[in-house]
């Protein structure tokens, strides 16, 4: 099971301002682990979705040159205090997780 992510959003005029923190190891499959010497699997996320009261705002496809526990940083026009943000992700290993907040 995947740790939750964090979200925060925040209006600014007519814009709102939204910030995710995924929880992820995001390994790239060619670090050697320090005591066996043997290489640490991949596990890294390849698919990020933000939606905005159910419509799609954001579709990403990303990878292991993404550092450890990524922040991703978005801005949505249109949307309104009160309006439900979600983020999800899946990760190589078919892994996934989702979570969502309201606008503030």
């Amino acid at each position: 099971m995947a740790e939750p992510m964090r979200i925060r959003a925040t209006m600014a005029g007519d814009v709102a301002d939204v910030k995710v923190l995924m929880n992820h190891p995001m390994e790239t499959g060619t670090r050697k682990d320090a005591k066996t010497g043997q290489l640490v699997p991949a596990h890294y996320i390849t698919e990020v979705t933000a939606t905005l009261n159910g419509k799609t705002v954001l579709d990403a496809e990303i990878g292991p040159a993404v550092s450890k526990n990524p922040f991703l940083g978005f801005r949505v026009k249109g949307a309104k205090a009160g309006d439900t943000v979600a983020v999800k992700w899946v990760d190589n290993t078919g892994d996934k997780n989702s979570a969502e907040a309201k606008i503030g």
